[in-house]
């Protein structure tokens, strides 16, 4: 189980657990985290749950594929820390991520 740290963009944090092997979608969406929309439920088919994932845990998330890079080309405010949290697969290595959500999404 990880513990995920999720900042809006107002500052606001949502601590929550999450299951190994969810996503970080799926884990805001089960526990309300407020302006991930989801929409199309993690098919990485749009850019509705763009993240910025805190820069000490870049390198232990990884980087996007090349599907997930096409998806965020949609998204606002991209950023080189920007991930699809339906992209990102959480593990007991990922235990105290913090991931920011950006003020608006695609």
């Amino acid at each position: 189980m990880a513990q995920i740290t999720f900042v809006t963009s107002d500052g606001t944090k949502h601590e929550v657990s999450a299951e190994n092997g969810s996503t970080l979608m799926e884990a805001a969406l089960k526990n309300g985290v407020p302006g991930i929309d989801a929409e199309c439920g993690g098919a990485c088919a749009c850019a509705t749950c763009h993240v910025y994932i805190d820069d000490a845990w870049a390198d232990r998330t990884g980087s996007a594929e090349a599907m997930e890079e096409d998806m965020l080309d949609f998204a606002y405010e991209v950023k080189p820390s920007s991930r699809l949290s339906c992209q990102v697969r959480l593990s007991d290595a990922l235990d105290g991520l913090v991931v920011h959500i950006p003020a608006q999404q695609a």
